[in-house]
C-alpha cells in the first residue's frame, strides 16, 4: 500500500450493491480492483471471470490483512459495515462504505473514532445527492436563490416494496431498522445536504408495521429468503427540528397503501423562493421545480437538466480527495449525523416521546 496514489489498488466486500461500485471504478483512470470477497460462491466466480480479478474470498477477514491495498469499498449487509471498515482502517486501509454508514449508533461511533485514531479516511456513499437535479437545485441555493432554508419535506414512499420477506433487510439485529434506515437515510442526507448541514436538536418519530408481518408490500422486489419472521418497520415519519429555527418532515416506507409507484423527492421553503424535487420511478428529467417571483407574479421555472452521475461521481469524489494528499474531510462524520438522527427516531418512536439531541 503506498500514499502515493498513482495507481490506487482496491478490494470490494460484498458483491450486491458492490456491483455498481465496481463499475465506477472501472471508469476512473489509475484503479486497479485487486480483489474482492463475497459470501455466495457463484456470484463471486462470475464477477471475478467477467472482471478479470484475480483474487476472490469467501470472507472479508483475508481481503482486508492483505498488504497491497489503499482502499477497501465496504458493500455488506448493514450489521458488517462496522466490523469490516474498522478492521480494515486498522490494517491501513482508507474505507469507503454503502449507506448507511452502520446499523447502529455505537457501531458508527466506534468507526469514526477508528478513523480518527488510525488517521485513514472514511465515507458513506449517499450517491443520491450526485443526481443531476439536485445538483442543479444545490448551486441554485449556494447562489441565494432559496435565501434562507427554514422548512423542508423529504420523503420516499413504496406501495409494494419490501426488498425480502425474511431476509436480512427484515431482521432488526442485521439491518438495523426498516425502511427507515435503507431509504429515509438517503433523502435525510439529500434533506441536509441541500439545507447546508444544519445541525438537529431534537427528534419525534413514528414506526408502523402492519403490512410486512402479514407478507404484505413484497411485490416483485423479492430476494432469497434466509429466514421467517418480520421484525422491522414498514413505514416510518419523524419530525427534525433543526438549528436556527428550521424543521425537517422525513417520511418513509416500503409498503403501504397508497400510489402503485416508486416515489421520492424534497421539498424546500426558503425566505426568497422554494423547489422541488420529485422523483417517480427513478425518472431523471423534469423532476425539479424551483418556486420564485419574476417582476412580482408568482412563477414556476422547470430547469433543464443533466442526468448525474450517481455512484460514479460520489466515488471519483472519494477517489480525488485521497490523492490531494489531504483526507481530513473523510472522517465519517457526515454518515454519523445521519445515523444519530435516525437512531433518535427509532428511541422516539420506542419511548412515545420527542428526543433532545
Amino acid at each position: 500500500m503506498s500514499d502515493t496514489f498513482d495507481t490506487l489498488r482496491v478490494g470490494i466486500v460484498g458483491l450486491g450493491i458492490g456491483r455498481h461500485h465496481l463499475r465506477a471504478y472501472q471508469q476512473i483512470p489509475g484503479i486497479e480492483i485487486v480483489a474482492v470477497a463475497d459470501t455466495d460462491p457463484a456470484r463471486l466466480e462470475e464477477f471475478g471471470a467477467a472482471n478479470n480479478i484475480p483474487n476472490l474470498y469467501d470472507d472479508y477477514k483475508p481481503l482486508v490483512a492483505r498488504d497491497d491495498l489503499d482502499i477497501v469499498n465496504v458493500c455488506t449487509p448493514n450489521f458488517l459495515h462496522a466490523p469490516v471498515a474498522i478492521a480494515a482502517m486498522e490494517s491501513g486501509k482508507h474505507v469507503l462504505c454503502e449507506k448507511p454508514l452502520a446499523s447502529t449508533l455505537a457501531d458508527a461511533e466506534a468507526m469514526v473514532a477508528t478513523a480518527a485514531r488510525t488517521g485513514r479516511a472514511l465515507d458513506v456513499t449517499f450517491n443520491h445527492r450526485q443526481r443531476g437535479d439536485v445538483q442543479a437545485l444545490k448551486a441554485y441555493i449556494d447562489q441565494g436563490g432559496l435565501g434562507r432554508i427554514y422548512h423542508a419535506k423529504a420523503w420516499w414512499l413504496r406501495r409494494n416494496g419490501i426488498p425480502g420477506l425474511g431476509s436480512w433487510f427484515t431482521k432488526k439485529a442485521m439491518a438495523g431498522g426498516g425502511p427507515l434506515i435503507d431509504l429515509g437515510v438517503h433523502m435525510l442526507d439529500m434533506a441536509l445536504y441541500l439545507m447546508g448541514e444544519p445541525q438537529a436538536l431534537a427528534v419525534s418519530g413514528a414506526v408502523y408495521a402492519e403490512l410486512g408481518p402479514r407478507g404484505r408490500g413484497g411485490g416483485r422486489m423479492q430476494k432469497q429468503l434466509v429466514g421467517d419472521g418480520y421484525e422491522v418497520e414498514d413505514l416510518a415519519s419523524a419530525f427534525i427540528r433543526l438549528e436556527g429555527n428550521a424543521a425537517l418532515l422525513l417520511e418513509t416506507s416500503w409498503a403501504t397503501y397508497r400510489a402503485n409507484n416508486d416515489e421520492f423527492g424534497v421539498t424546500l421553503y426558503g425566505t426568497e423562493g422554494g423547489a422541488e424535487i420529485r422523483v417517480v420511478n427513478y425518472v431523471q428529467g423534469d423532476t425539479l421545480m424551483l418556486y420564485t417571483d419574476v417582476a412580482g407574479l408568482p412563477s414556476d421555472i422547470q430547469p433543464h437538466l443533466s442526468k448525474g452521475e450517481g455512484h460514479l461521481a460520489a466515488i471519483r469524489q472519494f477517489v480525488d480527495t485521497l490523492r490531494s494528499g489531504d483526507w481530513r474531510s473523510l472522517n465519517g462524520r457526515e454518515g454519523l449525523a445521519r445515523t444519530c438522527i435516525i437512531d433518535a427516531c427509532y428511541r422516539s418512536a420506542v419511548e412515545g416521546r420527542e428526543i433532545v439531541l
